[in-house]
């Protein structure tokens, strides 16, 4: 099963539709429109319905490659504009400072690896099975990541929808760590499926198709979202966070542009687990993830703190519902990943994050330090206006105070969530459907 190398039909009636699964992966508002235009000259120019237009697979390669560069010159541009000079503050901030013997372990399902057999985990021994790429189609482009262009085809078979993530050039190990994920995590709930993995013979592109959402970008939907549904979508997703967590697997990078919602069918899927890794109780991690996005970033992540676990998604997901119930997108918006603990400190105070970094054994380096400053605790009743208070009720800043923790071992974890009071009319929902 794959794509169609040569062949790909257009199916004129979803020329005007509106786009779907347009949040896949986070698309920048400064990006040149030019690059996009190009690929649907070339891709989807308005054709007579059923015809087709022969564009070799090698050349979506090219054309995400050179999107990507594109793409990057204009976040560059705008980083520059945003930051603070580099001779008074990138320059100068080096990395963080942790001191041996206050070591971080995750409270819960910390040796699912460990007991596991080797095959599990080990990604790099892992051998794709590669299909054909002659059982799909693409329709039209649905958008773009870092690493990958994201497509809504077909399967040529039952002309069933599909989403096609064709991947941009990066290290093997990391296409098979997020092939591996995704296939120990198939039928797990409310995690997107992966239906097959193909590439093409001549140019090895890789691509992974998956089942297909009827997004609604959430820019558009959650201003829509009552109280009742914040508390569902939110229940979904730390259904999907607990399952992975269980499973061994640290999403990293959760974050509204990865929280696809079909609402009229109430279906939530979380995708993108391009950034999961494996938790490995010890294991010192990257802490450049959460993708470019540094909103959702940690503050383990902010500080340099290597051992982080599970817990690093239950800060992201209280960022995301504290930009859905204050009506807040992004909540913490930082101009970088520096300017990123300011806004948090700012918020949480400093009392808090110097305990933390005790704890820890950490020091900042002197000049982020002095760039953070000392800041007072700022209660979440500031955030409540008229617009917000129906979402912004007492149980939702209950929770919200518990997730958006500088400790992490502080956070509850998703299972311990979904226990929280605020979940009581979902919970009661549920148990009167299973009842019926």
């Amino acid at each position: 099963m794959a794509i169609r190398p040569f062949q790909f039909t257009i199916h004129r009636n979803n020329y005007k539709n509106t786009t779907l699964f347009s949040s896949f992966f986070a698309i920048s508002s400064n990006t040149s429109s030019s690059r996009t235009t190009s690929v649907s000259k070339i891709l989807f120019s308005p054709l007579s319905q059923s015809s087709r237009i022969f564009t070799p697979f090698g050349t979506l390669r090219g054309l995400a490659s050179s999107a990507s560069l594109s793409h990057a010159r204009h976040q560059h541009q705008r980083l520059r504009q945003l930051a603070t000079p580099p001779d008074t503050l990138a320059q100068k901030i080096g990395k963080s400072v942790r001191r041996s013997g206050a070591p971080s372990k995750a409270r819960v399902y910390s040796d699912i690896n460990v007991v596991r057999p080797r095959e599990y985990w080990d990604y790099e021994s892992l051998t794709v099975q590669w299909g054909e790429q002659d059982d799909y189609e693409v329709v039209r482009k649905v958008g773009r990541g870092k690493y990958s262009e994201v497509f809504e085809g077909v399967h040529c078979t039952d002309n069933e929808k599909c989403i096609i993530k064709i991947l941009k050039p990066v290290k093997k190990k990391k296409i098979k760590r997020e092939i591996k994920i995704l296939q120990n995590l198939c039928g797990g709930p409310n995690i997107i499926k992966l239906l097959d993995i193909v590439r093409d013979q001549q140019s090895k592109t890789p691509s992974l198709i998956f089942e297909h959402v009827n997004n609604t970008d959430f820019k558009v939907l959650y201003p829509t979202l009552s109280d009742y549904d914040v508390r569902y979508y939110i229940y979904e997703l730390l259904k999907a966070l607990d399952y992975c967590h269980s499973q061994g697997i640290m999403h990293r990078d959760v974050k509204p542009h990865n929280v696809m919602i079909d609402h009229e069918q109430r279906k939530l899927r979380l995708i993108d687990w391009g950034l999961a890794e494996f938790y490995h109780p010890g294991k010192e991690y990257n802490v450049r993830v959460a993708s470019r996005l540094r909103y959702f970033k940690g503050p383990e992540l902010l500080v340099d703190l290597q051992d982080y676990d599970y817990s690093l998604d239950l800060w992201s997901l209280g960022c995301m519902f504290a930009g859905m119930i204050f009506r807040k997108e992004p909540f913490f918006y930082g101009h970088d990943n520096y300017d990123q603990l300011v806004k948090i400190a700012k918020v949480l105070g400093t009392d808090e994050l110097n305990a933390y970094l005790n704890k820890y054994h950490i020091e900042l380096d002197p000049h982020l330090a002095a760039l953070v400053g000392r800041h007072s605790r700022k209660p979440w009743s500031k955030f409540i206006n008229v617009e917000n208070q129906h979402l912004a009720v007492p149980e939702a800043v209950d929770f919200l105070d518990k997730l958006l923790r500088y400790d992490h071992q502080e956070r509850p974890t998703a299972k311990e969530a979904m226990a929280h009071p605020y979940f009581f009319p979902i919970r009661n929902a549920e148990s009167s459907r299973s009842r019926s």
